[in-house]
């Protein structure tokens, strides 16, 4: 993964994109004012950027706590609590001890429901076992500018020297039920094996107990905490709470990214069936098809490198409501697939032209949402007012 070392090397990127044409005007400083998006034309015209911050290293994700404030992750281990309004930041300390080892470190933050009142959070992170590593999840408060009352709720049973395929995406439904991915972590035949969480989808209470109406509870051989299976590597969660639908995007290998709609005990195929192949060529599994595995919403061939995923229900862009927003690492772009009755549409690409790994995607309150790329920027993304869309059309 490339990421801009110095701010100098950024402005230095930034000033030849400024020269090709490519951008109206450089990034401000954080806290200054917008800058519009790249293309004059077609659907980006009606969007527009502003930089929060370019402070950061390795942004993994956003944590909205309120309309002002967020929470960052770094895939180092360290959290921060963000200002969006100006950008200024302050360190939070008392996190769990990470290993930041390959695609692993701290993954996710995920505020309670209840968080306004309770202050709890829920993080997930790789950590070292014994010589190898594993998905955590914690749950913990934040008081001021430190985190207190830690607990572990899950300690995945997912333990490989591999340093990649972690997963840690993270959903907590109006319920109080967490929904946890962890990948295949590079053994995958075992997304298969119902004994292990690898290629998992987990899903457990918030107080790290298992309900009663998981799938495969008093199944002999199988972990209670599986929810779905036969995954390769979820890093995106979404949940579309008026309709009950629970979405994920996962990696595939060369090809073959997923956007899957998870239902209860559901086989996702993976290594059996995949639109992907093998890295140097060559199939995997049996095909793209097999009884009693389910099919993607959508896949993308050749592979974007599905990251965060948003189902947006917000009134800042009205016309992308009901859509599915998904990060793309590999692809630098916005990709938004439109659905109609639950099922896929069509799909569109935003922020081509803003050449960056998007890391993380979030939705506020007010439907503005908000970007962490993997070069450590944080940037709000607004729709532009409707005179401002129209001069930049002609």
């Amino acid at each position: 993964m490339r990421i801009v070392k110095s701010r100098r090397v950024l402005l230095l990127l930034l000033a030849a994109s400024v020269a090709a044409g490519l951008m109206s005007a450089p990034w401000p400083r954080s806290g200054m004012s917008t800058a519009k998006i790249l293309q004059a034309g077609g659907d980006d015209a009606e969007l527009k950027l502003r930089l929060v911050s370019d402070q950061f290293r390795h942004p993994w994700d956003i944590g909205l706590i309120s309309a002002r404030q967020a929470l960052v992750t770094e895939k180092s281990g360290q959290l921060w609590r963000l200002n969006l309004d100006t950008g200024a930041r302050q360190s939070i300390s008392g996190t769990p001890a990470v290993a930041d080892v390959g695609q692993g470190g701290m993954h996710m933050v995920v505020p309670d429901p209840g968080f306004a009142s309770n202050g709890i959070v829920y993080l997930s992170y790789a950590v070292g076992v014994d010589d190898a590593y594993t998905t955590a999840l914690m749950r913990a408060r934040v008081d001021g500018n430190r985190l207190r009352d830690h607990k572990r709720l899950l300690l995945t049973q997912a333990v490989s020297t591999n340093t990649h395929h972690f997963g840690g995406a993270i959903v907590v439904n109006p319920q109080g039920r967490i929904f946890l991915t962890v990948g295949d972590r590079g053994e995958r035949h075992q997304a298969q094996n119902l004994s292990t969480h690898h290629g998992k989808t987990l899903r457990i209470n918030n107080d790290g107990s298992i309900p009663a109406d998981n799938p495969f509870v008093g199944r002999q051989g199988a972990l209670p905490e599986i929810y779905s299976y036969g995954h390769r590597n979820q890093q995106g969660l979404a949940l579309d709470v008026a309709r009950g639908d629970l979405w994920s995007v996962e990696h595939g290998p060369r090809g073959g990214d997923e956007i899957n709609r998870l239902q209860a005990g559901r086989n996702y195929g993976w290594p059996v069936i995949t639109y992907g192949k093998e890295y140097i060529g060559g199939r995997i599994g049996q095909g793209t098809h097999q009884d009693g595995m389910e099919q993607p919403l959508h896949y993308y061939v050749p592979s974007i490198a599905t990251s965060a995923l948003v189902f947006y229900n917000g009134a800042a862009f009205p016309a992308w409501r009901g859509s599915l927003l998904v990060g793309a690492l590999r692809g630098r772009h916005l990709s938004r697939v439109i659905l109609r009755e639950g099922q896929f549409f069509a799909e569109k690409r935003h922020l081509e032209s803003l050449g960056r790994r998007i890391r993380a995607l979030r939705q506020g309150a007010d439907g503005r949402l908000w970007i962490a790329t993997d070069n450590g920027l944080i940037l709000e993304l607004k729709s532009a007012p409707a005179s401002a869309a129209h001069g930049a059309k002609h």
